[in-house]
């Protein structure tokens, strides 16, 4: 990491000159339905069903193996919305500990009501899972592989009462 102070008015006015030159009021609508799903690694295929489906309430809506690797599976979770999170499982290839990393991941940011939102954070509590509450909207934390997620009690399409959409 660089010692080199951050240039912070720098920043802002880079970021002011990418809004006027490629944020297109009017613009057409996008040719997506929408994310089918993110598929991630895991570790463990049991454990990461408990986090997702016991802990998180994500339900597993089917597991079968995976085409492109053998003796590895390939499973999902609905997160709503049509929108499904999967995960596979690499036997045999060891692979490292998560990490972030340029081109990688940060954070998965998952939308539920202010009400789910609350008993979520109650079952984080009582799994004894750390995670910081941020804007009072947002709780972030750890899967069981360190992939971070976030549960967002904004609606789709908003965030901290900013329409991203």
């Amino acid at each position: 990491m660089s010692n080199e102070p951050i240039d912070i008015a720098a920043i802002e006015a880079e970021r002011a000159r990418l809004q006027a030159e490629y944020l297109t009021p009017g613009r057409a609508p996008t040719p997506a339905r929408g994310i089918h799903h993110a598929a991630f690694i895991c570790s463990n295929v049991e454990q990461t069903i408990k986090f997702y489906q016991e802990l998180l309430e994500f339900p597993l809506t089917e597991i079968f193996g995976n085409r492109d690797y053998r003796g590895s599976n390939h499973f999902f979770f609905d997160v709503g919305n049509g929108n499904l999170l999967a995960f596979f499982d690499f036997p045999g290839l060891d692979l490292g500990p998560y990490m972030e990393t340029l081109g990688n991941l940060n954070h998965i940011a998952i939308s539920v009501t202010k009400e789910k939102w609350d008993h979520l954070r109650g079952k984080l509590d009582a799994a004894g899972i750390e995670y910081h509450t941020a804007s009072k909207t947002s709780i972030y934390f750890k899967d069981p592989d360190g992939t971070r997620l976030e549960l967002l009690a904004d609606p789709l399409g908003e965030m901290y009462g900013t329409k991203v959409m």
